[in-house]
């Protein structure tokens, strides 16, 4: 009796395996309810697209809605970095749709995030600092003042430390104002580990690369928002690892404060077409 050896050749992985695979994961997604976005507590699932779900310090996010009415052009136009802001909290649906662009999920099937990353490694750990009356929730009622931790499979926030921390964050940011004023801060933070466990050394700059794409995403999400915000890289580290309450091994990158700004900037295509047109004559284009 003879045996025949298995061959599966790279086209028939492509056409057979790879969709079963695909077919698989969406059906467990299905099950699971998260394929549609929903979020599972406690046995319970929530299906409100603004819903807040206070349970062990977590707190769940309102889904992110597609429903800023502003194209990418002009949220590339917009993106400025901004540090005078109003002393307005943001809402609730904005804090949600920045976490989302900083790292959230848009692929359901292998959950690939909004962020490229080496490898699918995702090292990049995302906080949040809200200062008292930060983040309206609904009519009078805000988010506790403290240190967040986002969970991007959930799309929630776990309280980390509570209290007001920031003037602390400020003082840990080489005293830079707009930090304290600022009615939330994002804190960008790295577990280079899981990058480098694959790349090695090069994977520090894989990793410092990611963090600047999920800055950038910050940056035009604000904009979209009509909200300001700016990339501080000046900080002390472990101060700041401290005011936040950091895993050990995480190491901050960024800290981005976010608020309504003073002076809202907002430049549109006409005005580039006659920059562009004077420079052409100035330079003989």
């Amino acid at each position: 009796m003879t045996s025949k050896k298995l061959n599966i050749s790279r086209k028939n992985f492509i056409k057979i395996i790879f969709p079963t695979l695909l077919a698989i994961f969406g059906v467990v997604g299905w099950l699971s309810g998260d394929f549609f976005g929903l979020v599972q507590k406690n046995g319970k699932k929530s299906e409100e697209k603004n819903v807040m779900i206070p349970s062990k310090n977590s707190y769940v996010l309102p889904i992110p809605m597609f429903d800023s009415n502003v194209i990418i052009e002009e949220a590339m136009a917009w993106r400025r970095s901004i540090r005078e802001y109003e002393d307005d909290p943001i809402l609730i649906e904005h804090l949600s749709k920045i976490l989302w662009a900083s790292h959230g999920i848009n692929e359901l099937n292998f959950e690939f995030r909004t962020t490229p990353s080496a490898g699918a490694t995702y090292p990049l750990e995302i906080y949040v600092v809200i200062s008292e009356y930060g983040t309206l929730i609904e009519s009078s009622k805000y988010l506790d003042p403290g240190s967040y931790k986002y969970d991007t499979k959930t799309h929630s926030i776990e309280l980390k430390k509570k209290g007001r921390l920031d003037k602390e964050l400020a003082k840990a940011s080489l005293n830079q104002e707009w930090v304290q004023k600022a009615p939330i801060n994002i804190v960008i933070c790295s577990m280079f580990k899981r990058t480098e466990r694959i790349y090695g050394d090069r994977g520090k700059r894989y990793v410092h690369i990611e963090s600047g794409h999920a800055g950038q995403n910050i940056y035009l999400m604000a904009a979209a928002l009509n909200l300001g915000t700016v990339a501080i890289g000046a900080f002390h580290d472990d101060e700041v690892k401290n005011v936040i309450r950091a895993d050990e091994n995480e190491e901050p990158l960024y800290i981005m404060p976010i608020g309504i700004p003073k002076e809202p900037y907002k430049v549109f295509d006409k005005d580039i077409l006659e920059y562009y047109e004077k420079n052409r004559q100035t330079y003989g284009t």
